[in-house]
């Protein structure tokens, strides 16, 4: 299954058994992304008819709000390579994190100049609150998903604390 990438599990996932639109597909990636997973809209977008190329799903077009759109929904074997994605064991998740690198690499500027870089990760936060208080509330939108949908905003809202409390944590030693 090389063809199948990350990204590849994460478009057929948000199609579930709902479907969805390429549009709907970037705009549910955009909400969630700062927080599950990152993906430039382009890659979004260019994902299901890649999918569909490879028979993982099928787009059928259907009227729009304003124009015709692509919905696509998973073949039997894009859910055969779903469940069997979803079934193998999940890893640690692949963290790319500016602030950590910030912090270790502090020894080549002050303390002040790390303070004043790692603002911005603070206004950032609030943000993320804003967009976990956000996701919580549309949970009841999504009933089949429900359950799930709660127990993965949680872990999400308990990631964002956590950063919280960490930029309290630096802030106060860097501080002293």
């Amino acid at each position: 299954m090389a063809e199948l990438r990350g990204i590849s599990y994460v478009v057929m996932s948000l199609i579930g058994e709902g479907g969805a639109s390429a549009h709907e597909l970037a705009r549910m990636v955009e909400q969630g992304g700062p927080v599950y997973w990152t993906a430039a809209s382009s890659k979004v977008y260019a994902e299901p008819k890649r999918l569909a190329d490879l028979g993982y799903v099928r787009g059928r077009t259907v009227a729009g709000e304003t124009r015709d759109k692509t919905v696509y929904r998973l073949t039997a074997k894009g859910r055969t390579a779903l469940r069997a994605w979803l079934r193998s064991p999940a890893r640690f998740p692949r963290i790319q994190d500016e602030a950590h690198l910030r912090l270790l690499a502090g020894d080549q500027i002050d303390d002040a100049e790390i303070l004043a870089s790692l603002a911005g990760l603070r206004a950032q936060l609030g943000e993320l609150h804003r967009l976990v208080d956000a996701m919580q509330a549309g949970e009841a939108r999504l009933a089949h998903k429900r359950r799930n949908l709660a127990l993965a905003h949680r872990l999400a809202r308990r990631m964002v604390d956590a950063y919280d409390g960490w930029i309290d944590e630096v802030e106060a030693e860097l501080r002293r």
